[in-house]
C-alpha cells in the first residue's frame, strides 16, 4: 500500500477520509464475489458477463479503498487507486479503466462494444483484485 500517494489524492480533493466500516467492506466483498462468480457463467451473454465482472471489480476495488479509510466520488478513481491500495501493476488496473470507459459508453450512449478478450481479461484481473482485497481485509469471503 502507498499511503503517501493516497494522501496526495486527499490533498487535491480526489479522495476524502472516511472511517472504514466493517459491515460496508464485508458487503462489498460479498457483492463482488457473487457477481464475479456469476460473470464466469458462459451461458450468459457477453454483455451480461461484462456488466457483472465490471461491477464485481468495482465492488472489490472499493472494498480495499474503504478498508483503508478512503472514499472517492468517482468510479474511475477507485480503479486507478488499485496501484496504491493493492499494489496492482498499472497494466492490470488499466484493463479495469478500459472496462470503465466501455461501461460508460454502454450506460450513457447506448454503445455496447465488448468482445470476448476484454471479458476474459476483465475476469482475470478481477480474480486478482478479489484475492488481494480479501488478503488486505483479512476477510474469508
Amino acid at each position: 500500500m502507498n499511503k503517501e500517494a493516497l494522501e496526495n489524492l486527499v490533498d487535491i480533493r480526489k479522495l476524502h477520509h472516511e472511517a472504514a466500516d466493517v459491515i460496508e467492506v464485508n458487503g462489498l466483498l460479498q457483492s463482488g464475489t457473487i457477481r464475479l462468480q456469476d460473470a464466469h457463467l458462459e451461458s450468459l451473454s457477453q454483455e451480461s458477463r461484462f456488466d457483472l465482472a465490471y461491477n464485481a471489480a468495482h465492488a472489490l476495488s472499493l472494498a480495499a479503498l474503504r478498508h483503508l479509510g478512503y472514499r472517492s466520488d468517482n468510479r474511475y478513481l477507485v480503479f486507478q487507486c488499485l496501484q496504491h491500495t493493492l499494489d496492482l501493476p498499472p497494466a492490470k488496473w488499466r484493463i479495469l479503466d478500459q472496462a470503465h470507459r466501455k461501461r460508460n459508453l454502454a450506460e450513457y450512449e447506448g454503445v455496447i462494444d465488448v468482445d470476448e478478450s476484454l471479458v476474459t481479461s476483465l475476469l482475470r484481473v478481477c480474480e486478482e483484485v478479489k484475492l488481494a482485497a480479501i488478503k488486505l481485509t483479512g476477510n474469508s469471503c
